[in-house]
């Protein structure tokens, strides 16, 4: 049944940001006093469908891919199939200033959205591994700045860096860049920090599918950093210590996380003389490992874990770093579009409903923090996406409105016309775009 997890996740995902996506307009409209005929969730023929005391009915449409509020407009008579009741106000007799935010409600409300759903995550506190490094190559550009292995990356041209997740995103934003990426790094339970610069040269320009990490020399790592010892524990009694880093096992070298747990999960109830570099200092342990049963077998088990990274803030704290952190994802998403518009970046970065599907329904699957995240992250591109001038979307909407506040007087229809056609195409063109690109992926 994992089959169904991905267009169940697709449906939740855009059922979620569509709806607070016309809310946004649905809010304002009603605000301003205009008639609102329908708000219609998903396209084609409505599946349920209510009527309010307003005569506004609400839909949920058979085809799941959108949304719309529609308001009583004299200027498409053929758009609505109602009559103008005594005291009805049309979307044509507002103000130019009432339509414009009710085109600004959409977009808005996906940002209000974000920043909702991150200040949920930041509440609740994420625990991620902490982005360690494992041993780079020596002409890479992380060899040849001498960064050691094993040490943390803190931040990313200042970007702090809880998780590998915060470092691509941080490295996202600098395709096509020339110049110098700072690597902010430290040794794991240090608060000091030592700031590496990493030359770039047209990093990555118009590449299809750049690998970020590797192209620096950056190896995700998980090393044998004890990042919490376990109460009670055979681990605990054998005096081990947060950030101990073990370096041997019976005089077998220990590089891996993975590789101690097997060589603790290999010895249940035999004892283990391990190394251990504590501040500099190798420090020789005996540690017992306790049996357990396991799949119809005995494994050792001594009580500790891994080096990770908990983000967590208090109701009030988490306020401020929620809107920090909406701020800093539109800025990265404008300025992955520009650099697709320079070609920077490449178009084939554009996905579509696709892997959308796959993206919802993979972080579906690692836990609901993980969909939050994605979820916040679409808000923001769908709200980014729809203040972009172009006629049909919101901002081209809002642009029409700002030159008929600059100038007296409303666009022409023929001008309207011919912008919404041009729209239409450039709309349309990039939806094939990257429902063909979803598609390449797929093969």
């Amino acid at each position: 049944m994992d089959f169904l997890l991905y267009p169940l996740a697709l449906i939740v995902t855009l059922g979620v940001l569509v709806t607070f996506h016309e809310l946004g307009h649905f809010v304002l409209a009603r605000r301003s006093g205009v008639r609102v005929v329908r708000f219609s969730v998903g396209f084609g023929r409505p599946i349920w469908m209510r009527r309010d005391r307003h005569g506004t009915e609400f839909a949920i449409a058979a085809i799941p891919l959108g949304g719309y509020v529609r308001m009583l407009d004299e200027r498409e008579p053929g758009a609505i199939e109602v009559a103008r009741r005594p005291g009805d106000v049309s979307f044509n007799d507002l103000s130019v200033w009432w339509r414009m935010a009710i085109a600004f409600g959409g977009p808005v409300a996906n940002f209000i959205l974000a920043v909702v759903v991150y200040w949920v995550l930041f509440v609740a506190g994420t625990t991620t591994l902490a982005p360690m490094l494992g041993a780079p190559t020596e002409d890479s550009p992380v060899g040849l700045a001498g960064i050691p292995a094993g040490w943390e990356i803190a931040a990313v041209d200042g970007t702090p860096t809880p998780g590998w997740q915060q470092v691509t995103m941080a490295l996202a934003g600098r395709l096509g860049d020339s110049g110098s990426i700072a690597l902010d790094v430290r040794r794991p339970g240090s608060s000091l920090e030592k700031r590496y610069e990493l030359s770039i040269s047209n990093w990555h320009r118009g590449e299809d599918e750049p690998d970020l990490l590797a192209s620096l020399g950056i190896e995700p790592s998980l090393p044998p950093v004890v990042g919490e010892v376990l109460p009670d524990g055979p681990a605990s009694r054998a005096g081990f210590r947060t950030w101990d880093r073990v370096m041997a096992v019976d005089g077998e070298g220990i590089d891996t996380w993975a590789q101690w747990v097997e060589a603790v999960q290999q010895a249940p109830a035999r004892a283990l003389r391990v190394t251990v570099d504590r501040d500099g200092s190798n420090v020789e342990l005996a540690v017992l490992p306790d049996a357990r049963s396991a799949a119809d077998t005995q494994i050792g088990y001594v009580g500790l874990a891994p080096y990770t990274n908990e983000v967590r803030y208090g109701p009030i704290e988490a306020v401020a770093r929620s809107l920090d952190e909406t701020g800093d994802k539109t800025l990265l998403t404008l300025g992955l579009l520009r650099k697709m518009v320079t070609g920077d970046v490449s178009m084939k970065n554009l996905s579509g409903p696709i892997t959308i599907a796959k993206v919802a329904g993979d972080s579906a699957r690692s836990g609901w923090r993980f969909f939050f995240s994605v979820l916040a992250l679409l808000s923001i591109s769908l709200g980014v996406l729809n203040l972009l001038p172009i006629p049909i979307l919101d901002g081209g909407h809002i642009l029409f409105c700002a030159i008929e506040a600059a100038t007296g007087r409303p666009v022409s229809e023929n001008a309207q016309a011919i912008g919404t056609q041009v729209g239409v195409f450039l709309v349309a063109g990039l939806m094939i775009l990257a429902l063909y690109n979803d598609i390449s992926r797929l093969f």
